[in-house]
This record gives C-alpha cells, sequence and structure tokens, in this order.
C-alpha cells in the first residue's frame, strides 16, 4: 500500500524505490474562458505583451519540469517529453490547452500534466488580465495516463465520481 503518511501519521515521500521502471504517460486539459475581442487579440498576435500562446507554452513545459518544487511530497522525475497543445476556439471564445508528459520512471506523470495545464492557462490569464479581468479557467482534469502498475486509464464521460 502505497500512503503519504508513517504509522505515526507524519508526512512522508512514497518510497517507489523497489517499482521498477516504466515507461509512463499522462495527457491533461483544461481551458480559459474569455472576451471574443481577446481571443482575436490572441489568435492575430495582436497582444501588446508578445505572443501570448508561444510563451504559455513554454510556461506549460517549465511547470511539469519543476512540479516537484510546487507540489508537496511529489518525486522530482527525469521528464522524456513535454508538448503543450493550445488551440483557440471561437464557438466557445476559449484556449483549449492539452498536455502530454513522459517519463521511463518509477511513478507517473499526471501532476506533471495537470501542473503544465495550470500554468500554461494562468500565463494566458497574466499576459491577459489587463484587457479582460473576468476569464475563467475551467475544467482541468486528467484525461488519459498509461504505465505503472495500475496500467492504462482514460476518462469517460461519467469519471468525475468513480475515481
Amino acid at each position: 500500500m502505497l500512503t503519504h503518511f508513517t504509522a505515526s501519521g507524519e508526512a512522508v515521500m512514497v518510497d517507489v524505490s523497489a517499482k521498477p521502471e516504466t515507461a509512463r504517460r499522462a495527457h491533461a486539459e483544461g481551458r480559459i474562458l474569455m472576451q471574443p475581442t481577446t481571443l482575436t487579440r490572441i489568435e492575430q498576435g495582436a497582444h501588446a505583451k508578445g505572443d501570448v500562446l508561444g510563451i504559455a507554452r513554454l510556461a506549460g513545459i517549465l511547470a511539469a519540469k519543476r512540479t516537484a518544487d510546487l507540489i508537496p511530497l511529489c518525486h522530482p522525475l527525469p521528464l522524456t517529453h513535454v508538448e503543450i497543445a493550445l488551440t483557440p476556439n471561437a464557438a466557445e471564445s476559449a484556449v483549449w490547452c492539452r498536455a502530454t508528459v513522459e517519463t521511463l520512471g518509477r511513478t507517473g506523470v499526471e501532476m506533471e500534466a495537470l501542473c503544465a495545464v495550470q500554468i500554461s492557462l494562468l500565463t494566458i490569464y497574466d499576459m491577459c488580465k489587463a484587457v479582460d479581468r473576468g476569464m475563467c479557467i475551467t475544467d482541468v482534469q486528467l484525461v488519459e495516463k498509461s504505465g505503472g502498475r495500475s496500467g492504462h486509464w482514460t476518462r469517460t464521460a461519467s469519471t468525475p465520481s468513480s475515481d
């Protein structure tokens, strides 16, 4: 049984040294809702602060690499691949973010994928807040993970309460 607590209730990092190294991958996603004019500025590259999506993509990659510095008891992992896809959606007046994170290790990369999405979207918010303070980050969730003892998992429409 994996636990973050000792028998006396003290918090510890889980010892994963006995687990075999396996290829692990996680996909997470989320979106930021905004005013249509804000999305148009982003898409046209007309934002005063520069390439919003390019900077957000870089921020997400850096966040994935630094997840162990942000989440207590999270293992530092040697990531082998991080990809951030940022897709504007005019119908929703939103930017969707999907992060794919991979490693060859003893523990999964779900937290790294989720951090990458959050920080990418927070970067968009930070860069655009002067023109649109009402933006809303929403739907951040793990979509799929593979590798490790628990194997493959994919979110279904009814997953939120079944985890």
